[in-house]
Order: structure tokens, then sequence, then C-alpha cells
């Protein structure tokens, strides 16, 4: 049992002089990452010297923040890791002077929380009654509906401006000017993206501002009838002047155009002058007078 432990020693490693080349040069690689790993790890926290060099410039907190607080010319700032600063105020601690602003050594300084409390407002659906703190058609259009309850196909449906201006005679005023402003959301033009952007808005919220200028459906009906009224008058007027204007040009005799007849002077008797030797006659039927001199 002896001999084989003692012959077990005579089986070693390579040593280094049996080592190739490849093999030291990979073996120093390795060594010299172990190293650079090894400095990175010990590498102090960079703002502890800052306040050797420095004279308003010293590090701050105790053990438990380690090195993260910072007081910089008399304001503190939290170091975030990613570069910035970050300024908190501190509040002395407890049973501090008002001379001795200063936490001991190795007590954590007291952060301040300034950060403000915003009360969260819920709004009831319209539709099913429960309170919601924010959806989609409240946040574009101020209509109190909830996600949940959102009817894209009927109820809460968008219509465009021209749409709306065609189907309810509504003007640009009615929309931007009365008050409260009718809300809308802006989508490309399906059938061109050069064109303008479309305005989209709440179908509902355009139908109740009809009822508010024309009062009700039957006088927007009869507003609609007589526009329509208008139209056709006007297609009749149009189809008239075209038709005169063919006949005109592809037959004439058929359109006999009235025309004034020409007026011929029938004078009077003539009137002599002797102090300007003129004679002076006035037409019978027009206020035309003409004066001449015989030879």
């Amino acid at each position: 049992m002896s001999e084989e432990t003692a012959t077990a020693p005579a089986v070693a490693a390579p040593t280094k002089s049996n080592l190739t080349t490849a093999q030291r040069s990979r073996i120093e690689r390795n060594l010299a990452k172990a190293q650079r790993l090894r400095e990175a790890k010990l590498v102090s926290y960079p703002y502890k010297e800052l306040g050797n060099h420095l004279g308003d410039t010293q590090p701050e907190g105790g053990p438990s923040q380690g090195a993260s607080v910072i007081k910089v010319q008399g304001t503190k700032y939290i170091d975030s890791g990613g570069g910035f600063l970050l300024e908190q105020p501190v509040l002395p601690a407890a049973g501090a002077t008002a001379g001795a602003g200063k936490p001991e050594d190795g007590a954590a300084p007291i952060i301040e929380d300034d950060a403000i409390a915003i009360p969260v407002v819920y709004e009831e659906c319209l539709e099913c009654g429960e309170p919601f703190a924010d959806s989609y058609l409240f946040t574009n259009f101020g209509h109190s509906v909830c996600d949940k309850c959102r009817d894209n196909e009927e109820r809460h449906s968008l219509i465009t401006r021209t749409e709306a201006k065609a189907e309810y005679l509504l003007k640009d005023c009615d929309f931007d000017k009365r008050e409260p402003k009718l809300r809308y959301i802006s989508r490309k033009n399906p059938h061109n993206v050069r064109w303008g952007e479309m305005k989209l808005y709440l179908h509902s919220q355009v139908q109740k501002r009809a009822m508010e200028v024309w009062g009700s459906e039957e006088e927007l009906v009869r507003q609609h009838e007589g526009r329509e009224e208008k139209r056709e008058v006007g297609k009749a007027r149009k189809y008239n002047k075209q038709m005169k204007q063919l006949r005109m040009e592809v037959r004439s005799s058929v359109y006999t155009k009235k025309t004034h007849a020409i007026h011929e002077h029938e004078f009077g008797p003539d009137t002599y002058n002797e102090e300007e030797d003129e004679y002076t006659h006035t037409c019978l039927t027009c206020p035309y007078t003409e004066t001449y001199e015989k030879m």
C-alpha cells in the first residue's frame, strides 16, 4: 500500500518547460483577464477621493448608504449610478440643534419625501354605472364611458367633419367656436396619405350639437328638404341655360333673338337763329335736337 502511495506523486502535471507556445500564451491571457476582474472589484468609489482634492465636496452618509450620497457646495445629491445626481433635501436629525444640522458619523441622513400626492378622480360610467379612472372615450372626447362599455360600431361610432357637416347641416363655427368645443382625434386619410388629416368626432356628440343648433329633428328635416328644393331649381335653371345655348349653336333659325328696332328721327319745322345764323329742328318722337347751317 505504501509503495502505491509513494509512486503516486510520480505522475505529475507537465512542467512549464514542457508547455507549448500556444498553451503558455493562453495561460498568460487568462491570468491577465483574472487580474483585471480582481482590480475592477477592488476599485474604490470614485467620490471617496473627491473630498480629498476638493475642499467643498465631500462624501456624506453612513456605511449603510456607502458613498451614494454626496455634498456639493452645501447641497446634497444622491448618485443614481447612471451618471446622474439627484438632488434631495435633507432634514436635520431628531434632537439636533439649529447650528448642528449635520448628522453624526455613521447615522443615515433623513430624506424628505417631497412627492406630491395626486388624488385620483374616478368617473362614473354612463352605461354601466361603475367608476373608472381612465378610458379611451373619456381621454379623447370627454365622454364618461369605460372601455368595457365602448361600442365602436353603433353607440360610440366616429364620423368625419365633412360627413357631419353634410348630414347635420353644421358650419365650422358650430364645431370650433360654439361652447363647449367639440373634441376630435386626427387620423391619416385612408384614400391618400398626401391629403390633409381627417378630423374624427364622436357621432353622439355631433348629433347633440345639431339638436342645439336646429332645435329638433323635424326642423333639421325641413332644412334638408328646403335645400333639396333649391338644389333642384338650380339644376333645372342650369339645364335650361345649356339647352338654350345648344339651340343657338345648332339651329340658329329655330331661335329668334329679340332685338330693338333702329330709331329714325322725324324732324319738325326749322327754326332760324339770326344772331348765330343757324337753323335748329327737333325730332317729333324723341327729344333729340339738331343744329346746322345752310349754305
